[in-house]
C-alpha cells in the first residue's frame, strides 16, 4: 500500500463551520453584511484593538481598498519589500501607483527599515511593511520614518493574524492593516480578508468604497432617505457563508494559534543541530515579536542545492515547497515598478528558502518524517 502523501497544508475545521453556513442560510440573507459579518468585524476590533475592521472578500481587495483611501495617484510611489505577494504591489499599480522595492533583513526578511528612508522621495506616499512569516517589521522606526515625511503606513497583515510587536496586534499600528484569511493561513474561510482602519477619518469613506463606491451602509444606519452613487468603489464584501465559516475559526482562534505554535517549536528545537552545523539557518523572532506560527521555514546554506533537497522530500512522498519569486525580478516587477538600491539579501533568501509543512493536525510521527527527510536531504545535497 503507498504511504500516504504528507501536504504541505490541510485546512483545519473546528466543527462549528457547516452549523454556521446553515444558520445563514436560515436567517435568509447570504450576501454581504449579514450577522456573521458584523459578528466577525466585532471579533476583530475586539480582538485587535482596531477602531473599526471591514471584512472582504479577500486580503487583496482589502490592499485595493487601502490604495484607495490613500488616495494614489499615477505617478506616486509606495515602498515595499520585493520579497512579498504580487497582491503587495498590485493593490497600488492598479491606481497607477509605482511600488519601490527596498531590500530586507538578513534575520526576519521584513523590510530593511534602515533602507527605507534613502527610498523617499517627493512623490512618495505611503510605506507598505509585509510582516513575513507573521513576526513583525521594526513598526516603530518605520513609523517614525512615516511622521517625519508626511507618509501613510499601510500593514500587509495577511501572515499576521494574531502576532504581536511589543504587545499590539500586527495591522493595527500603521495607518491601514490587511488580513488575509486565505485556507493556507491560520484562521480561514478558503478566501477572505480584511481591513483595519486605526484613524476613523477614513472609515466613511471605505465603507462607500467598500459598496460599490455608494452610501448603502449610510442608508441602512437611517442616515440618508436613499442610497446612490457617491465615490468610486467596487464590491469587496464577501458572501455570508464565508463570514460564517470565518466566524467559527475566530472562536476557536487562540485554540488554533496554540497547536500551530508546537508544531513550530518541535521543529525548531530539532533543527538546531543542522543549524549549527552551519547546513541551513532558522527562523529568527526578534524579542519584541510574538509571532503565531505562521510557518516554519529554514534558509539552506550556500552549498546546498534546494532543488536536490524539494527533490528528497518529494522520494518521501512530501511535499515542502519554496516561497516568494521577488516582484522586482517578475516581468510585471520590472514594467510597472522600480528598485532602490541592492536587493542582495532578497535575492539570497528566495534562492535558498524553504518551508515545511505546518497545519493543525500535522501528527509527530509525520513530523518526524518532515525531520528526518531534511537532515538526510542537506546531508546528501
Amino acid at each position: 500500500m503507498t504511504e500516504k502523501r504528507i501536504p504541505f497544508n490541510q485546512p483545519y475545521m473546528t466543527g462549528r463551520e457547516l452549523e454556521y453556513i446553515a444558520q445563514a442560510h436560515a436567517n435568509g440573507h447570504l450576501s454581504g453584511d449579514g450577522q456573521f459579518t458584523k459578528k466577525c468585524q466585532a471579533w476583530l476590533e475586539e480582538k485587535t484593538g482596531a477602531k473599526k475592521a471591514l471584512l472582504t472578500h479577500s486580503c487583496t481587495a482589502a490592499l485595493e481598498m487601502a490604495a484607495f483611501l490613500a488616495d494614489i495617484q499615477p505617478g506616486d510611489e509606495v515602498i515595499m519589500p520585493s520579497y512579498t505577494f504580487v497582491s503587495t504591489a498590485n493593490a497600488f499599480v492598479l491606481r497607477g501607483g509605482v511600488p519601490v522595492f527596498v531590500d530586507i533583513r538578513p534575520d526576519t526578511l521584513n523590510i530593511d527599515e534602515m533602507k527605507i528612508e534613502a527610498a523617499v522621495t517627493p512623490r512618495t506616499k505611503a510605506i507598505v511593511p509585509v510582516h513575513y512569516a507573521g513576526v513583525a517589521c521594526e513598526m516603530d522606526a518605520i513609523i517614525k520614518i512615516a511622521r517625519r515625511n508626511n507618509l501613510l503606513v499601510i500593514e500587509d497583515a495577511a501572515h499576521a493574524g494574531l502576532a504581536f510587536y511589543k504587545g499590539k496586534s500586527l495591522g493595527t499600528l500603521g495607518h491601514f492593516g490587511t488580513y488575509s484569511f486565505h485556507e493556507t493561513k491560520n484562521i480561514i474561510a478558503g478566501e477572505g480578508g480584511a481591513l483595519l482602519l486605526n484613524d476613523l477619518s477614513f472609515a466613511d469613506r471605505a465603507e462607500i468604497i467598500r459598496e460599490k463606491g455608494t452610501n448603502r451602509n449610510q442608508f441602512y444606519r437611517g442616515q440618508v432617505d436613499k442610497y446612490t452613487w457617491v465615490d468610486i468603489g467596487s464590491s469587496y464584501l464577501p458572501g455570508e457563508v464565508i463570514a460564517a465559516f470565518l466566524l467559527a475559526q475566530m472562536e476557536a482562534a487562540e485554540s488554533i494559534t496554540g497547536l500551530r505554535l508546537k508544531i513550530w517549536q518541535k521543529y525548531h528545537e530539532a533543527l538546531a543541530s543542522l543549524e549549527a552545523a552551519g547546513a541551513l539557518r532558522r527562523p529568527v523572532v526578534p524579542q519584541d515579536c510574538q509571532h503565531n506560527a505562521h510557518m516554519y521555514y529554514a534558509l539552506l546554506s550556500p552549498g546546498i542545492d534546494r532543488r536536490a533537497v524539494l527533490a528528497e522530500f518529494e522520494r518521501s512522498n512530501i511535499l515542502s515547497v519554496f516561497h516568494y519569486v521577488p516582484l522586482h525580478s517578475a516581468p510585471a516587477g520590472q514594467r510597472y515598478c522600480r528598485t532602490h538600491g541592492d536587493l542582495a539579501v532578497t535575492n539570497a533568501a528566495s534562492d535558498r528558502l524553504i518551508r515545511l509543512p505546518l497545519w493543525v493536525g500535522l501528527t509527530e510521527t509525520q513530523q518526524n518524517k518532515v525531520i528526518e527527510a531534511l537532515r538526510r536531504a542537506v546531508k546528501s545535497a
